[in-house]
């Protein structure tokens, strides 16, 4: 069963603004995302979305139907390995090409669980139906009295995790939160943090020490992937893992590199940048050194259901990661994933992703398309 057609429809939506206190300074608003339809000779569709949160995907877009499509027309659906092996070739003279692919990778899976009738986790070897979560937000708050806050409104909510982005904090105020978050949520809530690589290594050392106090269950993305030193320095002398990494540019053998020389005491990984093959890949390779592969936001309905997948059918994830507010990344389908009487997330079950496209909210939100 062959690729016959690869299309995108390119299409527009508005979020509304979404101002968040780090360097970003507004991730809403209007932004180009698209839907990635795989269709076979004997007529199985398979889907995936293009685009995570807020961000454009006009070049991601661009790279499946100048690069990618050529590759895929009259591919046998069942070749993903082959396709993988050909990334990196393809990667030449530094094309961001694993955020086009990646999307690619999860329609051919998509095709192979509806060509059985099966979820893409029971083909992976999976049985886990429902999955833990932590609850987080973007860096909203100027205060440590903000996060506090919104620690007891998840709380409140019956959450069980919560991961804290400080954005710009200072370090003393976050430390403050440290301290109060787990102050106000005791022993029953686990905590982690995520700097997104702004921390020099001294500053990072002052908030791991706070959180090696409060018992935190993981520190991400302290300082730059590329500062190897501090990373090296940082999981030598806290006792909170260190766990890295979200950057669009950290790959699988970026992992294997952190892994091999016990840089980390967890590693991050998304079907946003791996696909599910490559985030199997990575999760395996992880789960050989002793390690949780931690996986994190995907950035669209479809993708987060391609993680939800994955880690249904691995033994070294414990949580998903549930981004709020969900209407950033919630966008085209008509069964979301919704949180469940036991607070936690049902893996969908139908054939392939599980999830059903929403063709009236895609045609009408539909500015082009390629085919």
């Amino acid at each position: 069963m062959k690729i016959s057609k690869v299309i995108v429809d390119i299409i527009e939506r508005d979020t509304g603004p979404l101002n968040v206190k780090d360097e970003r300074s507004d991730i809403g608003g209007k932004t180009t995302q698209g839907v990635l339809r795989l269709i076979t000779d004997n007529g199985i569709e398979g889907n995936a979305f293009i685009g995570d949160q807020a961000s454009s995907s006009e070049d991601r877009i661009r790279i499946i139907n100048e690069i990618l499509k050529p590759k895929l027309l009259n591919l046998d659906f069942s070749q993903r390995e082959w396709l993988w092996s050909e990334v990196d070739n393809l990667s030449g003279h530094g094309l961001p090409i694993h955020s086009s692919w990646a999307p690619v990778d999860v329609a051919l899976w998509d095709i192979a669980g509806k060509e059985v009738g099966k979820p893409i986790y029971s083909l992976l070897g999976g049985k886990k139906q429902e999955i833990e979560i932590y609850a987080t937000y973007p860096p909203r708050y100027n205060t440590p009295e903000g996060f506090i806050n919104e620690a007891k409104e998840l709380v409140d909510e019956k959450f069980s995790a919560y991961k804290i982005h400080p954005g710009n904090l200072s370090i003393e105020d976050t430390i403050k939160v440290v301290d109060g978050v787990r102050a106000l949520v005791g022993d029953n809530m686990s905590l982690m943090l995520d700097r997104n690589h702004g921390y020099s290594l001294v500053e990072a050392l002052r908030v791991g020490e706070a959180l090696d106090s409060n018992n935190y269950y993981w520190f991400e993305d302290p300082v730059n992937t590329s500062n190897l030193r501090a990373i090296k320095r940082l999981n030598d002398s806290l006792r909170t893992p260190i766990n890295m990494s979200d950057a669009a540019t950290f790959l699988i053998k970026d992992a294997a590199n952190f892994l091999s020389k016990n840089l980390v005491g967890m590693i991050r990984g998304t079907t946003r940048k791996l696909g599910i093959t490559g985030l199997i890949k990575q999760s395996a390779m992880a789960d050989a050194f002793g390690i949780n592969c931690e996986i994190g936001l995907a950035g669209n309905s479809l993708m987060n259901a391609a993680n939800l997948h994955v880690i249904a059918s691995v033994n070294n994830n414990t949580y998903y990661e549930f981004w709020r507010p969900e209407h950033i990344h919630q966008w085209g389908v008509e069964n979301e994933i919704t949180i469940n009487k036991n607070g936690k997330l049902d893996v969908p079950s139908g054939p392939g992703l599980g999830l059903n496209i929403d063709e009236e909210w895609i045609k009408f939100h539909t500015i082009n398309t390629l085919d």
